[in-house]
């Protein structure tokens, strides 16, 4: 994944990972993707108020290897499509995917912590 983004008079705001400052832009979404770590997506996830389950951290996976894969955000079809296999569909849907990702779903909540750039069309 590739670098960095920043943009005259954006506001940032920072987090803390390993006793490192780590700049984000003004809704949480990482300006350096590779800043992004495992205990990156733990400190977000608690100041997001999230208690990470195995589920949470399949849908981060799925989210960065997709992103690393085709440089574009998974659409949730794809993320429904690919958890039907391990989590039969009661839980492979939409419905679900914003229960475990209240702030925004996985496509904001779930790309945020998996260090993944801000879905297309939002501002």
């Amino acid at each position: 994944m590739a670098g960095k983004v920043y943009y005259p008079n954006m506001q940032t705001k920072t987090t803390v990972v390993s006793g490192k400052e780590i700049l984000l832009d003004g809704e949480g979404y990482l300006l350096d993707l590779e800043e992004w770590s495992e205990e990156f997506v733990n400190v977000r996830a608690k100041e997001e108020g999230l208690e990470l389950t195995d589920e949470h951290r399949d849908v981060i996976k799925f989210i960065r290897h997709y992103y690393e894969e085709k440089n574009v955000q998974a659409p949730v079809r794809d993320m429904i499509k690919h958890f039907k296999k391990s989590w039969g569909k009661e839980k492979a849907n939409t419905r679900y995917l914003h229960e475990i990702f209240p702030l925004g779903g996985p496509q904001k909540q779930g790309n945020r912590l998996a260090g993944v750039r801000k879905p297309k069309g939002e501002h």
